[in-house]
């Protein structure tokens, strides 16, 4: 059962985010104060018990369609991290048992937890300007796993959105996706954003990357971070993912946010993780349940994900799971 206090079921106990207090002399907004003090869930604390009986409503056929990478991609990895080794070993004469090294929970399809970011000396969310060693039990990846993120996903297909306005640029050329496109998105698709929704973004970012041979893929990851089309990072998206009062954000792309980034713009994962509250997925693949979604127009589902209980972890493996 979430912890929301003052919250209603319609979101209309939460603050518009013009209302959310600014950060010292920044122009970012946070919402440290709004789910009470302690918290370690955010916007998680919209999947109410009532939200998520609600979204049951989405599974019409049972389709279950899986949204993670397999765990070794990105192959070579991304942000200088060692590439997964999967090793087997023999317990018995008829047992085998598995043994993963270097292994990075953030690594593939994932969720960036609150101690993944800090907005410099503001900290982390809720304030917390302690390093994560010394956070103790705060804001630790365990808390999102006690019940999971379950609930209404809505998938906005961008990419589809760009390819019937005509020939839309490679999703490597590091595209910025505004507040108003996703918005004309949703019009198109003909599917409202509601709160406590888990918000999927697709841009074709996995698409393409999957396509690439070996040699591609090392050129993309040789800069250790790739380019890639991505939500806007700037206020006027920290705005709209707020006031549509959305659980979690997942996009198929490594960083959720345009990259490379604009130094004067900012970032969102400052915006949404550090100062809003709002989980971050990455590397998600939306290709099937776009094509599923598209076939017969229907661009809800029932949601679930459940991240590693790994205490006081900045991220963990996503593992999700779309059901229709």
């Amino acid at each position: 059962m979430s912890r929301i206090g003052r919250v209603s079921m319609d979101g209309s106990g939460l603050p518009k985010y013009g209302e959310l207090p600014k950060a010292g002399a920044t122009d970012v907004r946070h919402a440290w104060d709004v789910f009470g003090p302690g918290d370690d869930l955010g916007t998680l604390n919209l999947l109410t018990d009532a939200r998520v009986a609600a979204a049951a409503a989405e599974i019409r056929t049972g389709t279950r369609i899986g949204l993670q990478l397999p765990a070794e991609l990105p192959d070579p990895p991304f942000y200088g991290r060692e590439a997964l080794q999967h090793k087997q070993f023999q317990t018995g004469r008829n047992g085998w048992d598995d043994r993963l090294d270097a292994f990075h929970p953030q690594g593939s399809t994932q969720w960036d937890g609150f101690r993944h970011v800090r907005f410099r000396e503001f900290g982390f969310y809720g304030g917390q300007t302690a390093d994560p060693p010394e956070l103790g039990e705060r804001l630790g990846i365990q808390h999102w796993a006690k019940a999971g993120i379950v609930g209404r996903g809505v998938l906005l297909d961008v990419r589809r959105w760009l390819e019937h306005q005509g020939s839309p640029p490679s999703a490597f050329t590091g595209r910025s996706v505004s507040a108003e496109e996703l918005r004309r998105v949703a019009d198109w698709q003909d599917v409202a954003v509601r709160p406590g929704d888990v918000l999927c973004v697709r841009t074709g970012w996995i698409g393409e990357y999957r396509a690439l041979d070996r040699k591609a893929r090392e050129e993309v990851a040789a800069g250790g971070r790739p380019s890639a089309t991505g939500l806007a990072a700037g206020e006027e998206m920290a705005e709209q993912l707020w006031d549509w009062h959305v659980a979690a954000v997942a996009c198929d792309n490594p960083a959720v946010e345009v990259a490379p980034g604009d130094p004067s713009v900012g970032s969102l994962h400052r915006r949404a993780l550090a100062a809003l509250g709002i989980p971050l997925g990455e590397l998600f693949d939306f290709d099937a349940l776009a094509d599923a979604c598209a076939e017969d127009g229907r661009w809800s589902f029932f949601f679930l994900s459940v991240p590693l209980s790994i205490s006081g972890a900045a991220g963990s493996p996503a593992a999700p799971v779309a059901v229709r």
